[in-house]
Parts: structure tokens; sequence; C-alpha cells
């Protein structure tokens, strides 16, 4: 029988938390230890169009947060630990089968297991975070993770790189195997934890349906497509711009070195820094400009000194909006449902990730074709100011509505959303 995580002693609380952030760094860690590279040798190893692998890693991302939303019913209803043990066994077996995908027909099948997997584990493991803090911790829980996540990115991208060298299949079978790890780990030590109001009762589907009228939290949804539009660039274009610009492979380990540096040493003090002065919203709003000025500037580099310094403002945008979408969207999720509100959320990643993959991969090859090298960044810089347009209305409209006196529950009430009071806190 799963806990609620209200009902949880405090002492498990803590072990669910810390088993998060050993799940992070290996989810982390094996991921990017072989989807960055994959663009690198499809492409320039085995001759394949940039379009055919952003157009399978778009389905990868699509499948993957598409499917997200039945994880989080499911969630809701049964709990996380399952879940999150399928999910991490499932993409273990989807890298495995990397090893010996040399056919087209192949590599998706591999990219589809894997994301299935992931689909699994995603929601889930964000509504145990969402449950099992509270918003005195949940801000500083989310950079931490930030700083997790980037010691598996920096650990994830140099061994892969090193391994590439070697062999793209060894590098496959590496990352499965932190996949096998976390699939113990989790089985072993997270506790059951219970993410919906073990008094709520109505359909399997009722969660779904409360995010989908929740106007806000949609809203939210719609802009942050942009957000993940930008940040799936880290696995299509950057790399290849890397390599082209460069001429060596190892140039991915380059600009993954220094978003992992940057996250594991600002991510947690800049976020409290800038907590002093702004609410999430805000944050994330100048995270994103940081973002869009940052890829936008690629246009301009023509070698590897201006490509880095792009990278720098990029990831500078990264560590400032990564651990403030997950905030905002724990704060707009209603906690009689955060196994679908979770769910909902990532069909932000499913659309707005599955286009910027494919669109990277296009864009990069129409700009070649074309002799217009600059026209997937400027396409992709335009994209994150509209972004960050759509954020600073949102944040100016909370802005107002905090000055004009209305609490949090009269504007929920106003947008048609159950009043905090009555979901379970």
């Amino acid at each position: 029988m799963a806990a609620s995580a209200y009902t949880l002693s405090e002492a498990a609380r803590r072990r669910g938390l810390a088993t998060i952030l050993v799940d992070t760094f290996l989810v982390y860690g094996g991921f990017f230890m072989v989807i960055p590279l994959i663009s690198v040798h499809y492409v320039d190893g085995l001759g394949w169009a940039a379009a055919s692998i952003g157009l399978v890693l778009a389905l990868r991302q699509l499948l993957q947060q598409g499917s997200t939303p039945v994880a989080g019913i499911l969630a809701d209803r049964f709990g996380v630990k399952w879940l999150i043990c399928a999910g991490v066994l499932l993409r273990a077996v989807g890298f495995l089968s990397l090893a010996w995908a040399t056919t087209f027909p192949l590599l998706l099948l591999s990219a589809l297991l894997a994301a299935l997997g992931g689909s699994l584990f995603e929601a889930p493991k964000s509504a145990a975070i969402a449950a099992l803090t509270d918003e005195q911790n949940r801000a500083r829980f989310y950079s931490l993770t930030g700083v997790v996540g980037g010691l598996g990115v920096a650990i994830g991208t140099q061994v892969g790189a090193l391994l590439l060298a070697a062999n793209f299949a060894l590098v496959a079978l590496v990352a499965a195997s932190c996949f096998f790890v976390d699939f113990a780990i989790t089985l072993i030590f997270l506790p059951p934890v219970r993410v919906a109001s073990a008094s709520d009762g109505g359909t399997l589907v009722r969660g779904i349906g409360l995010a989908l009228r929740d106007r806000p939290f949609m809203t939210f949804n719609v802009l942050l497509m942009g957000y993940w539009f930008l940040w799936v660039q880290f696995t299509i274009s950057l790399p290849l711009a890397a390599k082209a610009i460069s001429g060596t492979a190892s140039a991915v380990g380059w600009i993954y070195a220094i978003n992992s540096v940057m996250l594991i040493v600002l991510s947690y003090p800049l976020i409290r820094l800038a907590g002093r002065w702004l609410r999430p919203l805000p944050i994330l709003t100048l995270g994103l400009l940081l973002m869009a000025l940052g890829i936008g500037a690629v246009a301009l580099a023509g070698n590897m000194p201006v490509l880095l310094g792009c990278v720098v403002c990029l990831c500078l945008g990264v560590v400032l909006a990564a651990p403030s979408q997950q905030t905002v969207a724990a704060s707009l999720a209603n906690p009689a449902a955060l196994g679908s509100y979770f769910g909902v959320n990532s069909l932000a990643l499913a659309f707005g990730g599955g286009l910027g993959n494919f669109s990277g991969g296009l864009l990069y090859d129409l700009g070649g074709r074309w002799h217009l090298p600059a026209l997937p960044w400027l396409v992709f810089g335009l994209v994150g100011l509209a972004t960050t347009m759509g954020l600073w209305r949102m944040a100016r409209g909370q802005q107002r509505r905090h000055m004009a006196g209305e609490t949090p529950a009269q504007h929920e009430k106003a947008s048609g959303i159950t009043p905090a009071g009555a979901r379970g806190r």
C-alpha cells in the first residue's frame, strides 16, 4: 500500500529525496552519455542526413512526453515507486539496443523504447518531489537537483566522448548500465509515496480534467514550449555546430563541460540570490531572455571561443530557468492530482521539445544547403524572445493581482480552480 507523502515519517521523506537525487544523477549521466552523440555518430560518422536524426529525436520526444500524462494518472492512483522502476528498466533496454542500431528502423525502435521508459518515470518523479517537499524547501531542492543533474551531465558527456573514440556501441552499453543500477537503487530505497489526496475519488482521468481546465496552468504550459524548444538544441544543433566549427567530435564535450560546471557551481547560490528579490516566474523570464540571446548569437560564431561564449550565456539562462520552471509548475499544480498535473506539464516538452528537435535538424540542413548558416540560430533566438515576452506578460499579470490585494484563493476561484485549502493539503 502506497503511503501519502503527508503520513511518511521525516526519515522516510529524507530517504525518498536522497533516492531521487541519486536517480537524477544516474538518469542525467546515462542520458547525456549517449543522446548528444547520436547526431555526431550518425550524421558525421555514418553520413546520415541531420534531418533524419532530428526526426528520430523529435519522435522520441513526442512519444515520451506525449504519453507521460498516462503515467501521471497511474501515479495518482497507484503511487510512484513501481512506475519509476518500470520506466528506468525499459529505458535501459532501449539504450542497450542502441548498440546494434545500424539501420534507421532499428535506431527509431531503440529511441522509442527509451522514450516509453522515460514517460513512465518522468512525471511520477516530479510529482514525488512536489509531494515530499514544501513551499519553504521546494525551490532549494529543485536547485539541488540541478546541481546533481549537472554532475551527471558533466561525467556522462565526458565518458561518452571518451568511449566514442573506441566504439559507439560501448557508449550505449555503459549508458544502459546506468539505468540498470538506477532500477536497483529505486527498488530498494524509494519509499512508497502516494502523490494524490487519498480522500479524492472520481474517475481515473479526473486529475487530467482538473489540469486541462486550469487556465493559469495551461497558459504556463503553452509558454513553456518555447523553453523546451531552445533547451533541446543541446542534443541536436549545438553538437553539430561544435563539430563543424572545431573539426573534432571532442568539442561536443566542451559544450557540456561548460553547461555542467555552471550548473554545479552557480545553480544553488544563484537561485537563492535571485530569490531574495524576484519570484520564480520573473526569474524564469530572465533565464529565457539569456537563453534567447545566447543561442541567437551563435549566428555570429565563426570560431570556438565565440561559440563557447554563446554557450556561457545560454547556460547562464538555463541555470536560472531550469529550477524556476519546475517551481512555477509545482506552485500552479493542484495537490489533489500532482501526478496528472505533472503529466500534462510534460506535454510542453513533448510539443516544444519535439518541434525543437525536428526544426533543429531541418534548419541546420537548410542553412547549409542555402548557404545561410545563421538561419537556425536566428529562428531559435526569435522563438526565445517571443517566449520571454509571453512569460513577462504573465508575470506582470501576477504582480498586478498581488498589488490589487487579490489572494491566491480568489484568483483560483475566478479561474475555475478548487481553492488551495480544499485540495487536501
